[in-house]
């Protein structure tokens, strides 16, 4: 698992440039654009399990699905963030993406720390201390254990 480190307002063009909006939508054509202006490494190295820790105001800027979708399917285990912009928290919430708001995790982590997320008890250990984040409640925590809103959706469905 890597870590990857980014600082505040990280907009959604960093996330994914806006030229590539119109002309990718699958995950596969997201995939090589994911974080291309910001850290041209990322969409060649990340890998399933990875955490992004960053500061305030992530994925602010525009509405758009990719990132999202794009975080969410080359395996992104969570974003711990300061904060979030709101368009990007319900988008995130629409794929099953976890989120995480800690800012003492977030002001805490050093390169190379070891980071340990226990959602059911809303726990973080980074560097060996643990600090506390407020759960999701329980219908946000269906919907990414359903893997996200359709699916959520579709279960409610057939169940009926």
């Amino acid at each position: 698992m890597k870590i990857w480190r980014y600082g505040d307002n990280i907009d959604t063009d960093l996330l994914f440039p806006g030229k590539y909006v119109y002309t990718c939508s699958t995950p596969d054509e997201i995939k090589p654009y994911l974080l291309e202006d910001l850290d041209p490494l990322f969409s060649k190295n990340v890998k399933k399990g990875d955490i992004i820790i960053a500061g305030k105001n992530f994925g602010c800027g525009s509405s758009r699905e990719q990132p999202v979708v794009g975080l969410k399917s080359v395996g992104i285990k969570a974003i711990i963030a300061i904060s979030f912009a709101r368009i990007f928290y319900r988008a995130a919430i629409n794929q099953g993406l976890v989120l995480i708001e800690c800012s003492e995790a977030v002001k805490s982590y050093s390169k190379g720390d070891n980071v340990k997320i226990d959602l059911d008890s809303g726990k973080i250990v980074v560097g060996g201390k643990t600090y506390s984040f407020l759960k999701p409640p329980k219908e946000i925590i269906a919907i990414r254990n359903a893997g996200g809103l359709l699916e959520y959706t579709k279960t409610k469905l057939k169940r009926k």
